[in-house]
């Protein structure tokens, strides 16, 4: 059962080899993902995760935990807010805000916050979800 209020949380982090997995799936090879040297001259100093690389977690979560099978994605907005990396684990924040349970529809805030800093957060959203079974 799904309702207004109810949190849940998943920890997780991504290493150099996802990223490239990323890169080389989507096509998005931007150096700044991908080349160390390129991206030491840049702002980040090192390579930064693709934002929808670390967004694409949101689905895994959705999909197969909370609220889990038959879940499907209908909208997601996103807000970058910080850069991520590699090898740092990270914990993503679901918050349901609204259930419409005649629609098994629920709204659900997003997050990503750095694990150890819970105001270092990254990533920012909403997500709206149905589930083909029924939030219940």
């Amino acid at each position: 059962m799904i309702t207004a209020g109810q949190t849940y949380s998943y920890e997780f982090n991504f290493s150099q080899a996802d990223v490239i997995a990323f890169a080389n799936a989507t096509g998005d090879k931007n150096p700044v993902h991908i080349d160390a040297d390129y991206a030491a001259k840049t702002q980040f100093k090192r390579p930064i995760m693709h934002g929808m690389l670390s967004a694409s977690l949101f689905s895994k979560v959705f999909g197969t935990l909370f609220p889990g099978e038959g879940t499907i994605y209908l909208k997601q907005s996103l807000n970058f807010l910080k850069p991520m990396y590699v090898d740092t684990d990270y914990i993503a924040e679901f918050i349901v805000k609204d259930v419409i349970k005649d629609k098994n529809r629920a709204t659900i805030e997003t997050i990503i916050k750095q694990k150890g800093t819970p105001s270092f957060v990254c990533t920012s959203g909403e997500a709206v979800v149905m589930n083909v079974n029924e939030i219940k």
